[in-house]
């Protein structure tokens, strides 16, 4: 997968493309990441890329062009072009599968101050967010995308360490312990220790549906549960009333 990321704060990614999982994949070439100085393509001498808005308005706005200019140079067929945006559609696990399954190239537009020119999104793909909330740019956003999407492409990491991955299956993901056993008091339960691999899984089961059901009910409601999470979760239920 080829990440074209167009930004007016090109250090923001200096140490993020050379760490752990994120440079991985670079090394591995399942990854490409090319960071792009917009001011580069302001025609000003000042290199600015932000005016006041028409019509009045508070703060600046991030300019058409020098978009338009380095959309039209790095855009191909099959670019999607994602704009990082508080109005955006909110990143989940699903979408990120998705994207990393269905896209070759993406470029990330980074905004910034009050927003960027409605002209700009005549280009835009998806709108994306990662919460409802706002951020001063698009910087941080487009790593967690990055670095969301870059964990499920193949060879990055084992498919079996994502497969059961918090939202994977739907669910929030079941405790997970280690060595020692046993540290002044605080034991790891006997289960997972017992090398039965069939209880083993059912307490997994039940605690991710115990997790989910008590943290993110609302995960609960949509997922198509099966009967033998219909039945553990009735029981879950029943313990809490």
């Amino acid at each position: 997968m080829k990440v074209d990321i167009i930004t007016i704060f090109p250090q923001f990614f200096e140490q993020f493309i050379t760490t752990s999982i994120i440079k991985r994949a670079i090394e591995k070439n399942a990854l490409t990441i090319n960071v792009i100085d917009l001011r580069q393509y302001a025609f000003n001498k000042h290199k600015s890329i932000d005016d006041t808005p028409y019509g009045g308005g508070v703060g600046m706005l991030m300019a058409f062009a020098p978009f338009y200019e380095c959309l039209k140079q790095i855009k191909t067929p099959d670019s999607l072009v994602v704009y990082l945006s508080p109005q955006g559609k909110v990143l989940n696990q699903e979408l990120a599968v998705k994207l990393s399954l269905t896209n070759k190239h993406l470029i990330l537009l980074c905004g910034h101050y009050e927003g960027i020119d409605q002209r700009v999104l005549d280009y835009v793909d998806l709108e994306l967010s990662i919460g409802d909330y706002v951020l001063t740019g698009g910087e941080i956003p487009a790593m967690v995308l990055i670095d969301s999407i870059t964990r499920l492409l193949p060879d990055v990491i084992t498919k079996e360490s994502h497969i059961e991955d918090s939202f994977a299956n739907g669910l929030l993901k079941y405790p997970q312990y280690t060595k020692p056993e046993n540290y002044e008091g605080h034991i790891v339960p006997e289960v997972l220790i017992s090398g039965h691999h069939e209880n083993i899984r059912q307490w997994r089961l039940t605690q991710s549906l115990k997790k989910t059901y008590q943290r993110r009910p609302d995960l609960i409601e949509v997922k198509k549960l099966t009967k033998e999470e219909q039945t553990i979760l009735k029981k879950i239920k029943e313990s809490d009333t």
